[in-house]
């Protein structure tokens, strides 16, 4: 099955992909991960990205195109994937359709509160990478991971005017993927609103996964 994952930062698009890549036995790929393998690869494209990520600048459309092309063409994507961060344009998506039309495109509905809540007020530690919440999942000392007693601390993309900004580069450049895969028919809306168990029960029956 070829899927996409849409929905803002937040929404726990990456934790619900960890699942499924266990049920359904394909790969997770994130463009985060293909720019950071092409790099380390020191292909061609992993070069370009360095020299532009290096200046400062945004991956440009057809760079991105061309890695995720060259992701999907080996052999473990062959019989499916789940795409998470591409496309993020709708000429990314049109591109997309051109040398691999996804089955469904699975849309995790969250409000900006939600998000605002999630992510302000998550703290990482800065020794192991644990993930706590304020709310939610406090370490046991409070600054201090209960696993290896590293410092846990709020990351600069965690601040809420970081957050803030972050959301609303998504609703004005990514959310128009929506309507754009609704009209197609392939769209499903899951809440991502709950527990991890709930949105992957939500999910299995959105797309009639039985396993």
């Amino acid at each position: 099955m070829k899927l996409i994952f849409l929905g803002p930062p937040g929404a726990g698009k990456g934790t619900l992909a960890a699942r499924v890549v266990e049920i359904l036995k394909v790969p997770h790929i994130s463009t985060g991960a293909i720019f950071r393998s092409a790099i380390a690869e020191k292909s061609p494209l992993g070069l370009k990205v360095q020299a532009i990520i290096g200046g400062g600048g945004l991956v440009d459309d057809e760079t991105t195109i061309a890695l995720i092309r060259e992701r999907l063409d080996r052999e473990d994507a062959r019989g499916g994937y789940i795409l998470d961060g591409f496309p993020r344009t709708i000429p990314q998506a049109e591109a997309l359709a051109a040398f691999s039309p996804v089955d469904r495109v699975v849309n995790f509905d969250i409000p900006d509160s939600a998000v605002l809540e999630r992510l302000s007020g998550r703290r990482v530690c800065r020794n192991c990478g644990v993930n706590y919440h304020i709310t939610f999942n406090k370490p046991k000392q409070e600054k201090v991971c209960d696993r290896c007693g590293g410092e846990v601390y709020t990351r600069d993309d965690d601040r809420e005017e970081a957050v803030a900004k972050r959301l609303e580069v998504y609703r004005a450049q990514t959310a128009p993927l929506i309507g754009f895969y609704r009209d197609q028919g392939i769209l499903v809306d899951v809440d991502a609103r709950p527990a991890v168990e709930a949105v992957l029960a939500a999910f299995k029956q959105a797309l009639h996964i039985r396993i």
